[in-house]
């Protein structure tokens, strides 16, 4: 079995490990100007290296009391339609708009996730990726304007919490040369005095935001402004100290992250690279720590993309597009193979011909570490090649706004993600305002692997104090790919218990465009992918139905699709429905 990596950061050099995972290495990373005339870029690269010789020096002396050290790169390119958005005056972020010239940030009538896009800064990326720095600055200059009057000498929540204090000093150094180029000294004395006084605030609470993203994001901050600030250096190990500890408790060993989803996975590692920049900018070697966090992170990520080499939908993201993926991990500078085995991160990969399934085989995580968590343990997802088979329905943290809350919130559940449901009812508890309860408190995971296929057999206990059964769930795909065959049981959890009969479902939504046909015996069901190609569905156990399913895409939009439902009732002695997924054509 192999997987078959993209083109480019993809590329593998050897396999290795125990786990047939193949060491990090690195790759020179390809320029970020990917729009701009070469004129343009030679131009803007000349106003860059300005901002990290004498001339700068010269700008900020006389009535500035600080000056930035250096400007360090921004490796990533931003979203296109956002940034020609803001050019034409309009803040856009996931199905919102709002006219910079009108906006009120003192009265805000937008959502949190707007919000964080906005006091985070990042639509300076967006801006940067479409724009010369003659025609962003205006634009860049107008919207720091009415921050600044809004929340420079005020500290209140959202606008000052820690983890945007950090994103906002990435971005403000990263693109200062469009929110510093202006000629009014009293501004831009303002900015400045704003970022050292921002980096003092989150230098006193960074250690208190919640582990994973948002800790570690306040602490690159943090470690950014020492960095960049005069005066920095003499506090660079305590800073440095500070973020191998948030490291230590935001990632595990095996390079995922605390909350489980991918979509904070690709912010750590967009974080932790846009930190080593800053390093790069003061020619500097970054912590040990930070680069071996880099190293660890790429792998897990690539362990849960799909055959067409985007993200799968977990814990409430979405894919978020080839192209930008595959430009984040060139940028990382780490070249490796997908991770197949993840305990702690909990994703279980099975990869053979041009076909991959993904498990997952953990708990959801801890309430207190993620907000928006989802019961989707033992949901599994299957593609073959560029086609996604078998799919969650994802996007509750990842949807457009318009989303209904009562769809948002249905996107957590259960029934969701492609698994069992007993009873109707959710694997782990979702509380009324939003946070996880009961329900999943332990997996069990055993993984063979032969000539001729290989298999997983996971079970958890989301449904024993409730109902009296264990989940046991049962992979197994062949050598070639071209068959993933399944087995779900209900197993009494104990003895002692009477149990009564309990009805089941076990849902598997389908990608987007495939077509289905049940067959006479309604026990299988032909599988049309998008490209021509054909696999049969077929089931034992249980009756076939086809059902109406949702899945959202790259941009949080959501398509009507299909979804194949086998349901049944479990007597007190259990339950067992096999089925299996193979190619037909």
């Amino acid at each position: 079995m192999n997987d078959v990596p993209p083109p480019g950061a993809f590329t593998p050099d050897q396999a290795g490990g125990a786990d047939g995972i193949d060491q990090g290495k690195r790759l020179i990373r390809s320029g970020g100007d990917k729009g701009l005339s070469l004129a343009e870029r030679l131009a803007e690269r000349f106003h860059r290296l300005t901002w990290r010789t004498p001339i700068h020096d010269m700008r900020l002396k006389g009535r500035h009391p600080l000056k930035l050290i250096a400007v360090p790169d921004d490796p990533f390119l931003g979203d296109v339609r956002r940034g020609n958005a803001l050019l034409d005056g309009t803040l856009t972020f996931r199905g919102e708009s709002r006219a910079v010239e009108t906006l009120d940030l003192t009265k805000p009538d937008f959502s949190k996730a707007f919000g964080d896009y906005l006091h985070g800064f990042s639509w300076l990326r967006d801006l940067s990726t479409v724009a010369t720095r003659v025609q962003a600055t205006p634009v860049a200059e107008a919207l720091m304007r009415r921050w600044l009057e809004a929340h420079a000498d005020k500290v209140s929540e959202p606008a000052w919490r820690a983890d945007l204090w950090g994103r906002r000093i990435l971005f403000w150094t990263a693109h200062a040369p469009l929110i510093l180029s202006s000629t009014d000294l009293v501004y831009r004395s303002r900015v400045l005095n704003t970022l050292a006084r921002g980096a003092r605030h989150i230098d006193r609470g960074a250690d208190k935001a919640a582990p994973g993203a948002p800790r570690i994001a306040a602490l690159c901050g943090v470690v950014a402004a020492g960095l960049l600030i005069p005066g920095g250096d003499a506090r660079r190990g305590a800073t440095e100290a500070a973020l191998a500890k948030a490291i230590g408790v935001s990632i595990f060993e095996d390079g995922g992250n605390v909350a489980r989803a991918p979509a904070a996975q690709v912010d750590l590692l967009m974080l932790l690279t846009q930190l080593r920049e800053v390093y790069a900018a003061r020619r500097i070697d970054p912590p040990a720590t930070v680069t071996a966090a880099i190293q660890t992170l790429v792998p897990a990520l690539l362990g849960v993309c799909l055959g067409d080499r985007d993200l799968g939908s977990w814990q409430g993201g979405a894919p978020i597009g080839v192209e930008r993926l595959e430009q984040i991990i060139q940028a990382s500078g780490v070249r490796t193979r997908p991770l197949r085995q993840a305990r702690e991160w909990g994703y279980q990969r099975l990869a053979a011909g041009s076909a991959v399934a993904i498990l997952d085989a953990a708990p959801p995580p801890v309430a207190r570490l993620v907000e928006g968590g989802c019961a989707s343990t033992l949901a599994f997802e299957f593609s073959d090649g560029a086609n996604r088979i078998v799919v969650n329905c994802g996007g509750a943290r990842a949807g457009l706004a318009q989303l209904p809350p009562a769809l948002a919130e249905g996107l957590r559940t259960t029934a969701a993600h492609s698994t069992l449901i007993v009873g109707d009812s959710n694997s782990t508890a979702i509380h009324a305002d939003g946070t996880l309860g009961r329900g999943v408190g332990e997996v069990e995971l055993a993984r063979q692997e032969s000539d001729g296929s290989s298999r997983i057999d996971a079970s958890h206990d989301g449904y024993a104090r409730r109902f009296g059964f264990l989940h046991r769930r049962q992979l197994t795909l062949t050598s070639d790919g071209r068959e993933l065959r399944g087995e779900d049981m209900l197993l009494p959890a104990t003895k002692r218990r009477k149990l009564v009969a309990t009805g089941f479902a076990i849902r598997f939504h389908l990608g987007l465009g495939i077509q289905v046909s049940p067959t006479a015996d309604g026990q299988a069901a032909l599988l049309r992918l998008p490209g021509g190609g054909l696999w049969q569905f077929r089931c034992r156990g249980g009756a076939l139905a086809i059902e109406e399913s949702v899945w959202i895409d790259a941009d949080g939009r959501p398509h009507a699709t299909m979804q194949l439902a086998v349901t049944g009732e479990s007597p007190a002695g259990g339950a067992s429905v096999s089925w299996a997924l193979k190619r037909a054509g």
